[in-house]
């Protein structure tokens, strides 16, 4: 999709960042509120919460795995005259690992069971992808049938509510590569390292982002721990998808290539000299001819 500037307005309910936030985009019909856990009953009033719609449940990182967690439903109108907020409720009394939710809903109200449903998918789908969370649904929800007008039109909302989402600093549904830097090999960078606790040569691929540095699947990892290793690197060796052959199965991003070579090689070391790229230079120089 061609990126267009856009204009998000995020008007602070509470007059607090950390209370109620409600979102739209200019020039859509695309509305959102983030709720915390604790303030559902005052949003009651909210006639946006009695309509159709999508919603996230995000919460903190469990005890198997630094990632945090995030849930994607939907919510249709009941006999009541309730949706949205209804579910919110029932997934208060039910669900314990979320403390706020993102809902999405639209200004017309024109969002039916068949829009919903492929929503609900196309950002269960999304989230899959990213990896960035660990998604609580138990079944990938069901698509439904869907004419392709309508699904380029629910496709721009999809696009706008991610715009949403990672205002809020929830980039549930961004890839961790964006699409716009093709993940090329002239991108690339190489660590190659003989452990000498094990002997065994470790290597591994990553690119710089935005975000900091990805260590890429399929990255030989190193199976010991250093004496010095930073403690949240350590738990993340213990709770990555790591094969009995110790290779990497799956992409992980980090705040910066240090954090990112330490991972590989199981203890602290300086990331701007041992990543390198194809022509065996360090990154370090990289960056500094560029400045």
């Amino acid at each position: 999709m061609t990126n267009f500037k856009k204009t998000i307005q995020l008007f602070l309910m509470d007059g607090e960042p950390t209370g109620t936030i409600k979102c739209s985009i200019d020039g859509t019909t695309c509305i959102a509120f983030k709720i915390n856990r604790d303030d559902l009953d005052k949003c009651k009033d909210r006639k946006e919460l009695k309509q159709s719609g999508i919603y996230f449940l995000f919460g903190g990182t469990t005890d198997d795995s630094a990632k945090e967690v995030a849930y994607v439903g939907q919510a249709a109108v009941r006999k009541n005259g309730e949706a949205l907020l209804t579910r919110l409720r029932e997934h208060n009394s039910k669900k314990d690992y979320w403390n706020e939710a993102v809902v999405f809903t639209t200004t017309d109200d024109s969002f039916g069971p068949t829009e919903i449903s492929f929503l609900e998918h196309y950002f269960y789908d999304l989230a899959i992808k990213a990896n960035r969370y660990i998604v609580k649904n138990g079944n990938d929800p069901m698509t439904g049938n869907i004419s392709e007008e309508k699904k380029c039109t629910l496709e721009e909302f999809g696009y706008n509510a991610s715009l949403i989402l990672s205002a809020l600093n929830y980039k549930v549904l961004v890839p961790l590569i964006e699409k716009n830097s093709n993940k090329k090999s002239d991108k690339f960078f190489y660590l190659e390292r003989t452990i000498q606790k094990t002997g065994i040569t470790v290597k591994a691929t990553g690119q710089q982002t935005r975000e900091g540095f990805v260590v890429f699947k399929g990255s030989y990892i190193s199976s010991k721990d250093m004496k010095r290793i930073p403690q949240k690197i350590q738990q993340l060796r213990k709770t990555a998808k790591i094969d009995k052959d110790r290779i990497l199965q799956e992409d992980l991003l980090f705040s910066s290539p240090s954090y990112a070579a330490a991972f590989v090689v199981g203890g602290n070391t300086n990331g701007l000299t041992d990543w390198k790229n194809k022509d065996g230079v360090p990154l370090k120089n990289l960056i500094n001819a560029q400045i």
